[in-house]
C-alpha cells in the first residue's frame, strides 16, 4: 500500500517475514530483503543486520526494516528469538530505523 501508513503495510511485511521465516534461509538477511523487494518495498528505505558476528559465528538474531515516511517497519528473526516478530517503531536518533551497525545492502 504506497500511499498507507506504516501500520497498514505491517500485515505484509510481517506476511512476507513469515514467509522466510518458514524455510531454510531464515537466518538470512538478504532473503528477507529480497522477499520484501518482491512484494514492493522500496530497497533503497532498507537496513539489515549481519548474519554473522565479528568471529564468524551465526547471529542470534538478525533484523531488518523498511522506513516508512516517519516510522519503522522492523522484523527480528533468529535463533534467540522465540518468533519471528514484527512493530512498527519509530525512527532512532540519526533518522535510520536500526540501531548499531548494519549492512551495506549492494545486491
Amino acid at each position: 500500500m504506497p500511499e498507507g501508513t506504516a501500520t497498514d503495510n505491517l500485515p505484509l511485511f510481517a506476511a512476507v517475514m513469515n514467509q522466510v521465516a518458514a524455510t531454510d534461509a531464515r537466518v538470512q538477511g538478504r532473503a528477507y530483503i529480497d522477499a520484501l523487494v518482491a512484494a514492493g518495498f522500496p530497497k533503497a528505505a532498507m537496513e539489515v543486520t549481519n548474519d554473522l558476528t565479528t568471529v564468524g559465528n551465526p547471529a542470534d538474531s538478525i533484523q531488518f526494516s523498511v522506513r516508512w515516511d516517519d516510522e519503522c517497519l522492523v522484523g527480528q528473526v533468529g535463533p534467540s528469538t522465540p518468533a519471528p516478530t514484527a512493530l512498527v517503531l519509530p525512527l532512532v536518533p540519526g533518522d535510520t530505523c536500526l540501531i548499531g551497525q548494519t549492512r551495506p545492502i549492494d545486491w
